[in-house]
């Protein structure tokens, strides 16, 4: 496996985080681990299968998920975030606040973290 290239540090953690969905695996992660991809898909609406497959492998590929299977019949796969993973949940609150903050809510389809919560 070739390792990726990036262009500087702002390079690097854009394209880690690139991807429409990414960012919303990694706060649902965050707040509701560990998910099986059922319910990854479902909290997601809008994603294809094969999207969610995909942006998950990269993630995991990234260092950012873990997949867990289980050796059972059916079998079971459950995603957790790793210590990188929860590493980017302070960045991720912050791009949600300025996005609170900044951007008329009647624009967005749905808000993913309440500025009143706290974890």
């Amino acid at each position: 496996m070739t390792k990726k290239k990036y262009l500087n540090e702002f390079d690097a953690t854009l394209q880690i985080i690139q991807g429409k969905w990414k960012v919303m695996i990694l706060y649902e992660l965050y707040e509701n681990s560990p998910r099986r991809f059922g319910e990854l898909h479902r909290y997601i609406r809008d994603i294809s299968h094969k999207t969610l497959t995909n942006q998950l492998r990269e993630l995991e590929e990234d260092g950012l998920v873990i997949r867990t299977v289980y050796p059972e019949v059916p079998p079971r796969v459950e995603y957790t975030l790793t210590a990188k993973g929860l590493s980017l949940i302070p960045l991720l609150e912050m791009i949600c606040d300025w996005g609170i903050a900044h951007v008329d809510h009647g624009q967005m389809e749905r808000l993913l973290c309440d500025e009143t919560e706290e974890k």
